[in-house]
């Protein structure tokens, strides 16, 4: 019988070739056949699955961000961290702001993949909609999570939540924080344990309008 080919998990391991090449060489440096001999498969595999470098890069920006949204989504579907299961909104919140800015040391890879893509988003508009998508979706998922805190704040306190506007603002803000911030400790402005400092001051202000006590432990240290 003829070997049945995983054309999904040959895009997975290829998407994952041109992450670590991009990730050291930038997008441009991002060639076939190099791909090709990272993810240990032929030229022709890299060509049946995809029909040009464009293509390929677009597949492996969705790839990264689906991969940054599975821990955020992992995190929310903690036990520890759940609403009404021992945790709190604002700490599911916290967790998945921490991820999205990837601070820690093992995804500093993936900081400078995303920040390569971005840089090349700005000439090539099929790249810019692939990332405008992840960033859509991205932004959804915080709006959902700013709301869930303030709705927890508010009846804690037997107030109103905000609106869905104010929630929305809150989410972009925190999302453009984590963007910033991604940069930074890439370039070496920040170090990871200022970053991460930056990053539960901004929370702490955020649990005061939405309400809330002091901080919580829900944002990891970068240290540990």
């Amino acid at each position: 019988m003829p070997k049945q080919v995983d054309y999904e998990e040959r895009r997975r391991r290829i998407a994952e070739a041109v992450c670590v090449l991009a990730g050291d060489h930038g997008p441009e440096g991002v060639g076939l056949r190099d791909v090709a001999a990272r993810a240990r498969v032929s030229l022709g595999a890299v060509q049946r699955c995809f029909r040009s470098k464009e293509e390929m890069l677009l597949f492996a920006v969705g790839h990264v961000g689906e991969r940054v949204l599975e821990r955020v989504r992992a995190g929310e579907a903690d036990g520890g961290d759940r609403p009404g299961r021992g945790g709190s909104a604002a700490a599911v919140l916290e967790r998945a702001v921490t991820e999205v800015a990837l601070l820690r040391a093992e995804h500093r890879s993936e900081a400078r993949i995303w920040l390569a893509f971005v840089a090349r988003a700005a000439v090539s508009p099929p790249l810019a909609e692939a990332l405008r998508s992840s960033y859509a979706a991205l932004e959804e998922l915080f709006v959902r999570l700013v709301a869930e805190a303030a709705t927890e704040a508010a009846h804690a306190e037997g107030r109103a939540a905000g609106s869905a506007a104010a929630h929305r603002r809150e989410a972009r803000a925190l999302i453009a924080l984590a963007d910033g911030l991604t940069g930074h400790v890439v370039l070496g402005h920040l170090t990871e344990e200022e970053a991460g400092s930056t990053l539960r001051s901004q929370l702490a202000a955020l649990r005061e309008r939405l309400g809330g006590s002091a901080p919580s432990a829900g944002v990891p240290d970068c240290r540990t």
